[in-house]
C-alpha cells in the first residue's frame, strides 16, 4: 500500500500483528516514541543485515506483542493505545539473576514482580505470559558454576509470587554457541558458561512442568529443538494463534493471516496450543520456531538494560549510545541527527 509521509509517498507494508518488540524493550524506554508513531500510523524499521528501509503501516493492525522486562511504564499507556484501536498482550521476561547482577538495567525483583501483578490486574492473566529466558549455566571465573536446581529453586519461588497471575510460564535453554557477539561479552566479562546436558534439560523440563501445574499454569518452550512433551512441556508460539484470536477476535484481516475460514472452534483453556491445527509461520525467525507472521518494529543495538546474555546489541555502550540519541518523533527508533530517519 502507499502512505504519506512528512518526505511524500512511500510505499509500505500492512501487518495484521505487530511485534513491540523481539528486538529491544519498548515498553521500558520507547513508550512516547511508539505513541507518536501509532498517531503518525506508521513507522520505519531499517533492515538490520542489509540497511534497507522498510515502512510499517499501522492501517491494518489489529494486535501487538508486547516483549519487556519493565513495562511499568507501559501501565499509563494502555487506555491510550486502546484508543487508538489496538489491542495486545505482554511478554514479560521475568528472571531471578540479581545475584549475579547480569542484568544491571533492572528494578529489583520485587518491584518487577509488583508491576506484573498490576498488569495482570489491568490485562487479565490470560494476556500477560511469564518468560524466564534465558535459563544459564554460569558463573565468574574462580566460582562454582550453579546447578540447574539453583534456577529451579528461583522458579518456583517467583511462580509462587507470580500465582494467580498468569496462566504460562514460557523458558528456554541459554544457546550461546550460535551468538559469537554474546561469547565475546561473557569472555570480557570473565564469565563461565556451560550448556545443558540432554538429560539435563528433561529433567529440568519436568521439574519445570511440576512447578508450573502446583500454581495453575503451563510450562512450554520457545524455539527450543527440544521435545519435552513427554514431560508436559509444550513448544510455545510467543506470537500465538489461538491467543490472537481470543483477543482480537475473528476479524477478516484476522483470519486470513491464520489461514482459517471462521468456522473453527477455539481451543478450551488448558489445552495444548494449536492442537490439531496447521497455521503458517513467521518466515523471519529461526527455524524451530512456531510463531505465526508478525511484523516488528524495533531495531537492535537500542535497548539499554545490559544484560550480559543479550543477543540483540553489539554492546551496551552501543544500544546506551543509540537510545540517548534517539529521536521521540523520529519515524524510526534508531538514532538521526535531524528528527527524522536517514
Amino acid at each position: 500500500m502507499t502512505i504519506h509521509t512528512a518526505n511524500g509517498p512511500v510505499s509500505a507494508v500492512a501487518p495484521v500483528l505487530l511485534a513491540v518488540s523481539r528486538a529491544t524493550d519498548i515498553p521500558a524506554f520507547y513508550m512516547p516514541w511508539f505513541m507518536e508513531r501509532l498517531r503518525a500510523g506508521y513507522a520505519r524499521w531499517v533492515n538490520p543485515f542489509n540497511g534497507q528501509p522498510q515502512y510499517v503501516s499501522f492501517a491494518r493492525a489489529r494486535l501487538a506483542v508486547f516483549w519487556s522486562k519493565n513495562p511499568a511504564p507501559l501501565l499509563k499507556y494502555l487506555p491510550h493505545i486502546k484508543a487508538h484501536g489496538l489491542t495486545g498482550y505482554l511478554q514479560y521476561t521475568l528472571n531471578n539473576y540479581e545475584d549475579e547482577g547480569w542484568e544491571p538495567g533492572l528494578p529489583p525483583l520485587t518491584e518487577r514482580v509488583e508491576t506484573f501483578r498490576r498488569l495482570a490486574g489491568r490485562l487479565g492473566p490470560e494476556r500477560m505470559v511469564w518468560r524466564f529466558d534465558p535459563l544459564l549455566l554460569a558463573a565468574a571465573h574462580g566460582h562454582a558454576m550453579p546447578a540447574p536446581a539453583v534456577l529451579l529453586d528461583r522458579i518456583a519461588a517467583l511462580a509462587k509470587a507470580l500465582a494467580g497471575y498468569t496462566t504460562r510460564l514460557v523458558f528456554s535453554f541459554a544457546d550461546i554457541a550460535p551468538y559469537r557477539k554474546v561469547e565475546g561479552n561473557l569472555r570480557r566479562s570473565s564469565i563461565a558458561w556451560r550448556d545443558f546436558t540432554q538429560e539435563e534439560m528433561r529433567q529440568t523440563g519436568l521439574a519445570i512442568a511440576d512447578i508450573c501445574a502446583s500454581y495453575g499454569m503451563r510450562a512450554a518452550t520457545c524455539g527450543e529443538k527440544a521435545d519435552l512433551s513427554a514431560q508436559g512441556v509444550v513448544h510455545n508460539r510467543c506470537t500465538d494463534p489461538e491467543l490472537v484470536l481470543q483477543i482480537a477476535g475473528r476479524h477478516p484481516d484476522v483470519l486470513d493471516l491464520l489461514k482459517l475460514n471462521g468456522n473453527e472452534q477455539l481451543l478450551l483453556p488448558g489445552a495444548p496450543r494449536g492442537a490439531g491445527r496447521s497455521y503458517p509461520r513467521d518466515p523471519g525467525q529461526r527455524p524451530d520456531c512456531r510463531c505465526v507472521p508478525c511484523k516488528d518494529i524495533g531495531q537492535y543495538n537500542t535497548c539499554p538494560h545490559g544484560c550480559i546474555y543479550c543477543y540483540a546489541n553489539t554492546s551496551a555502550a552501543v544500544a546506551r549510545r543509540n537510545f540517548r540519541a534517539h529521536a521521540v518523533a523520529g519515524e524510526s527508533i534508531l538514532p538521526t541527527l535531524s528528527g527524522n530517519d536517514p
